[in-house]
């Protein structure tokens, strides 16, 4: 029996597939992404990639040529709007991750079966959990700060920057990423990449 169904059944099956794509997504996005990385804004942005991916892919399932068609605009425009702004790879591979899922979610015919969806999805959201947190005894944990010691952001200081964050915070620092200067305020925008302390 495929995933796809029609006629009458045809809300009932959007909702099953729009079910299963946000628990898959909910368990990256929250489980992992949140939880390392505390990026609000992000995961308000890769839930609604996911969805409108998935909706597009359920509407425009029955044509090929124009579900081809509609997702390249889709993924053409979506990059460039994010060539904007400065974006890590790191939240770029989640924004991937879950327009994937959306895309396997909505775009598998009848022809697929129910196991084989379960299947694509687990894969791809338990090699995410694996990689993220499964190889990492003790996962870094993203904070952003304002910081005021703009010397210290110059090429070859990062010894002496993780060491300053890490006296004047008490966290186990392992890098300091740059976001963003404020030149009115003498200070910047950065990500602290700590470790939990082991007891």
């Amino acid at each position: 029996m495929g995933f796809g169904s029609g006629g009458a059944d045809g809300v009932a099956v959007l909702a099953a597939r729009l079910a299963l794509d946000l628990a898959m997504a909910a368990v990256v996005l929250h489980a992992v992404y949140f939880r390392l990385y505390r990026r609000h804004e992000h995961v308000f942005t890769c839930y609604l990639f996911n969805v409108v991916t998935l909706c597009l892919c359920v509407l425009l399932r029955k044509g090929p040529a124009e579900l081809g068609f509609a997702l390249t605009l889709f993924g053409v425009f979506g990059i460039l709007r994010y060539r904007t702004e400065q974006i890590r790879s790191r939240d770029l591979t989640y924004l991937f991750i879950v327009i994937g899922l959306g895309i396997v979610n909505g775009a598998s015919g009848p022809e697929v079966s129910l196991a084989e969806v379960l299947v694509v999805n687990g894969v791809v959201v338990g090699l995410t959990v694996f990689l993220e947190l499964g190889l990492r005894g003790n996962p870094e944990h993203a904070t952003p700060m304002c910081y005021d010691r703009l010397d210290l952001l110059r090429p070859g200081h990062e010894a002496a920057l993780v060491a300053d964050v890490a006296a004047r915070t008490g966290l186990v620092v392992t890098r300091v990423e740059t976001e963003r200067f404020d030149m009115l305020r003498d200070a910047a925008e950065v990500t602290v990449f700590a470790r939990a302390r082991r007891r």
